[in-house]
């Protein structure tokens, strides 16, 4: 006898977790499985998946109740251990659920997590994603998971060509993928960094933007050159009424993770020492409507130039 499907919850729908459940939604209502439920601190954001079929839910816990697979996709580790905290109250209902976290937490707190849970006989899974917002809606994040095993090939088919294109298998560990999601941003960051010093470069010698940004997709490829057009499109400053790629605030938080982990293992991560700072003082100066990328107008702003380019918002 075949066990039901899992009855699947989602919780989170910025602008990487509604890309994310849109996707996972469509396939459950293809195979005519028991449609996804959702919740979040604003409910009218799920107002396209209510489209497709989804069911709402205006509580966590009862999104928890109702739910046997529950995916969350948020912002900061206090909002998830807020979560969770209430999920716990839920007591022995808890008994056989999985939790999968995709979004980028300190390995602490993916440690409590999966304790608390089992507690209850309840799993954990961390699975943050590699990707940007138009990565998430095409369904082709890659995905670093570690958890138990068993609930991992349960919530495998959740995941692989339907919210992305790949796997990264990370052992029963739940810490494991926290970390390598945090080396991954480290990559990240160091990248815009240098990009921006090497743009900051041009426009001083005179050699010019877009020349470099040609040679920087001729010589690394797309997606450094997509790195680089965050800083030539302006959008590392866009309009107040528009949301960044990758907020500052998130990337702040993930370069605090990184630069304390790497403390407390007796090393230090120079470049994202200077990147944490140009950004704390891009946020300072300009605002939280940044994308991580505005470590260029702090760049621009040590060379004698306006933190603001021709092409980004002019203020705030």
């Amino acid at each position: 006898m075949t066990s039901p499907p899992p009855r699947v919850g989602w919780y989170g729908l910025g602008s990487m977790g509604l890309g994310m459940s849109l996707n996972l939604q469509k396939h459950i209502k293809a195979n005519a499985l028991p449609p996804l439920r959702y919740s979040n601190r604003t409910l009218s954001k799920g107002d396209l998946l209510r489209d497709e079929g989804a069911v709402a839910e205006g509580k966590f816990e009862d999104l928890v109740q109702n739910s046997d697979v529950i995916f969350t996709m948020i912002s900061m580790d206090d909002v998830l251990i807020e979560l969770l905290n209430k999920a716990l109250l839920v007591g022995d209902a808890l008994k056989g659920k999985i939790f999968v976290d995709t979004s980028t937490i300190h390995p602490d707190t993916s440690e409590w997590a999966a304790s608390r849970l089992n507690e209850h006989g309840a799993d954990f899974i961390t699975a943050p994603v590699f990707g940007a917002s138009a990565v998430a809606a095409a369904g082709k994040l890659i995905f670093a998971v570690s958890g138990p095993a068993k609930a991992v090939t349960t919530v495998t088919p959740l995941i692989k060509d339907i919210m992305g294109r790949s796997i990264i298998d990370m052992g029963e560990d739940v810490q494991k993928s926290s970390l390598l999601k945090i080396s991954g941003n480290i990559l990240v960051i160091s990248f815009m960094e240098v990009i921006a010093e090497a743009q900051v470069f041009a426009e001083v010698t005179g050699i010019g933007n877009q020349q470099l940004e040609e040679f920087i997709g001729n010589m690394f490829g797309p997606v450094l050159e997509s790195y680089s057009k965050r800083i030539t499109s302006g959008a590392y400053a866009p309009p107040l009424d528009t949301s960044p790629g990758f907020a500052a605030a998130l990337a702040s938080k993930d370069m605090k993770h990184a630069l304390s982990i790497a403390a407390s293992n007796g090393t230090r991560l120079p470049t994202l020492e200077v990147a944490s700072s140009r950004l704390a003082s891009a946020r300072e100066y300009a605002g939280e409507c940044l994308d991580s990328s505005a470590i260029y107008g702090t760049g621009r702003l040590e060379a004698g130039l306006p933190f603001w380019s021709e092409k980004s918002r002019q203020g705030n």
